[in-house]
């Protein structure tokens, strides 16, 4: 059975690029290979980079797929492998695709501005401060969250073997970028070479002792290195180490779905549980659980806030734009079938999720993709130890690829913000990352009643992850209606997500406020909560507003 759905979700990914990327390339927003592209009217050297497709495409796939895709389904697989498996692999083709899609191409026609810049544009000035807003939080929600679960994973409780690699991996970027851009070595060469050193990196981490470092040590470092990530040129050290990654993340991707095939596992988990004890009803939240594995916000600002300052030619944007998406989605579901068809026997997975606070342990949940596909990988005869070490690297890797590329976005965020309310040190690259750091550092090391808070964290920043995404689909949903295209590709998607994130954003801060103890109430993650939903109805009713003009069509 698990094959079989395996064999049907790629056939759906294949036909859905084919066919429907093809069409909203052609038809809605006629690419236009002619057409100079922000990276050569802009060009500085920083930020502003062209960039040959294949190294963006690795930039841009690794920076969307960081933990999301899968940390999100490794959670909601508590409903059954069924509803997670539809979420992710239909909500990414209609959904999620054309979400990044729609915003690469909108933003790379407007000069590669972020969406919230663009959200001023078409739908009016107030709404590019309350997408600045919605950026600011989700960005420091996520990242935080991001930072906790790879220090977790550091320490010697999980795999404390993925520490050598992912900081090994930091050099061979500099080496590739290096290589791209200053000595003019091919590209092919320098990347067999980074490619062959960082598998060498897995082996050699088995064989010494990693650094014995406390959370909170790990923490520090982790910040510290996406500081640094942020203020560099992009060139340097960012788009090399997401591409480097990327190929590792195939590697992975390939060997574990063949090894997921050699195996030929059964479902240890039911297809559907109504009702998991202490879990949260299955709609809406299934849909808020699994976001970057479906659909994502966060993928709208890497579309629009790095990708489309760097992206060569407008025919580039379905393969990246749509494609990458897709690559992603295969991620997630990977994490579906690891962490359903992964486990030996029905009575492990039962032990794993046999209650909603059995989820609430983050690390847990990762630690049980890296151990379903190591299952799968050794099937072809690699040990579970390096299958393991390898996995884990990736899963490590990906993390670290969101956070640097979401520090440098929050950066971007707030010099934005600095010139809407003319406070020049926000435009310095250095103080606006500085404080973009501390931003994800508040969240990384907050706790609720003594613990990390970890699920409660997940469950805002899904529910603020989706928020962005109806929003940024209806920021483009506009833009189609104001040049006179087909908008309903995007219209309908959008009405959905913002309906069931917006009643799921209502029932967590009912949950908030009704706490059994209203003294222990957490007064942090309420108005957080409140706000967010206050600052996305508010953008409703700007973008309805602005619908009710009636724009003439225009080109662009």
């Amino acid at each position: 059975m698990p094959v079989v759905v395996g064999i049907l979700s790629i056939i759906a990914y294949v036909l859905g690029y084919r066919f429907y990327s093809g069409y909203l390339a052609r038809h809605v927003f006629r690419l236009d290979p002619e057409r100079l592209t922000p990276s050569h009217l802009l060009h500085d050297g920083m930020d502003y980079v062209p960039s040959r497709r294949e190294i963006l495409f690795g930039h841009h796939f690794a920076s969307i797929a960081g933990l999301s895709p899968m940390l999100g389904p490794a959670i909601a697989v508590i409903w059954g492998w069924l509803p997670a498996l539809l979420w992710v692999v239909l909500g990414t083709l209609f959904i999620g695709a054309v979400h990044d899609f729609s915003a690469l191409v909108v933003s790379m026609r407007a000069r590669g501005e972020s969406i919230g810049k663009v959200a001023e544009d078409i739908i009016g000035p107030r709404a590019k401060s309350l997408f600045h807003a919605i950026i600011f939080f989700l960005i420091s929600l996520g990242m935080g969250v991001f930072v906790h679960v790879v220090a977790l994973l550091f320490t010697r409780a999980f795999h404390p073997e993925a520490v050598l690699p992912t900081f090994g991996m930091m050099i061979i970027a500099v080496f590739v970028g290096l290589s791209a851009y200053r000595w003019g070595l091919p590209l092919g060469r320098s990347s067999a070479v980074a490619f062959v050193a960082a598998l060498l990196l897995v082996w050699v981490s088995l064989k010494v002792p990693a650094p014995d470092l406390s959370l909170g040590t790990w923490k520090w470092l982790l910040l510290g290195y996406a500081f640094l990530a942020s203020v560099l040129p992009v060139w340097l050290l960012l788009q090399p180490r997401d591409y480097v990654n990327s190929m590792l993340l195939y590697l992975g991707l390939i060997l574990a779905y063949i090894g997921f095939f050699a195996l030929r596992p059964s479902f240890q988990a039911p297809a559907f549980v109504a009702s998991p004890e202490g879990a949260p009803p299955v709609f809406p939240f299934v849909f808020i659980i699994i976001a970057c594995g479906a659909v994502s916000g966060f993928h709208g600002l890497v579309s629009s806030g790095t990708t489309a300052k760097q992206i060569d030619n407008e025919m580039d944007a379905r393969p990246i734009g749509y494609g990458a998406m897709i690559g992603e989605s295969l991620l997630g579901l990977l994490a579906v079938l690891a962490c359903t068809a992964g486990f030996s026997n029905r009575l492990s997975w039962g032990h794993h999720y046999s209650s909603w606070n059995s989820a609430m342990d983050l690390g847990d949940r990762i630690d049980a993709f890296i151990r379903g596909t190591a299952r799968f990988l050794s099937s072809m005869g690699i040990s579970v130890e390096v299958g393991s070490a390898f996995i884990a690297l990736i899963v490590v890797s990906f993390a670290l690829t969101s956070l640097d590329s979401a520090t440098r976005l929050l950066r971007y965020n707030l010099t934005e913000v600095g010139e809407t309310i003319h406070f020049k040190p926000l435009r310095n690259r250095v103080v606006s990352s500085a404080l973009a750091a501390a931003a994800i550092g508040f969240f990384a090391f907050y706790q609720i009643g003594g613990k990390a808070a970890g699920l409660a964290l997940w469950q805002l920043f899904g529910t603020t992850n989706q928020v962005l995404g109806g929003l940024t689909l209806l920021a483009v949903t506009l833009y189609l209606q104001q040049r006179g295209r087909n908008y309903w590709v995007t219209l309908i998607p959008m009405i959905f997500l913002l309906s069931v994130t917006l009643y799921a954003m209502v029932l967590k801060i009912r949950d908030f406020w009704s706490a059994a103890h209203p003294e222990k109430r957490d007064w942090t993650l309420l108005s957080v909560g409140t706000l967010l939903l206050v600052i996305a109805l508010w953008l409703v009713v700007e973008a309805i507003l602005r619908l009710r003009r009636s724009p003439r069509p225009q080109e662009g």
